[in-house]
């Protein structure tokens, strides 16, 4: 089963790799970057595989960039501290 199966695992997910990102010493602003990043890719290439990431992938066909990088924002807000590790 993949991680985009399932909306905890998801988050639970982003909240290791962003956890891992921040005891590297990467920079909030590139962070935010980077979720810009994934969440434009997983708009563009990936299926929904779940109720919120349809929702998510909606919202985000209809963003202007600034939105879009709101969103990303927001679910680095979401996962952070959420992760196992």
């Amino acid at each position: 089963m993949s991680v985009l199966d399932n909306w905890s695992d998801w988050k639970n997910f982003l909240g290791d790799r962003l956890n891992q990102a921040q005891h590297t010493g990467m920079e909030n602003e590139t962070v935010n970057d980077l979720a810009y990043q994934i969440g434009d890719y997983l708009a563009k290439q990936v299926e929904p595989k779940n109720d919120q990431e349809k929702v998510l992938a909606d919202l985000w066909s209809v963003a202007s960039p600034e939105e879009q990088h709101a969103i990303a924002n927001m679910m680095v807000k979401l996962v952070n501290n959420n992760g196992t590790r």
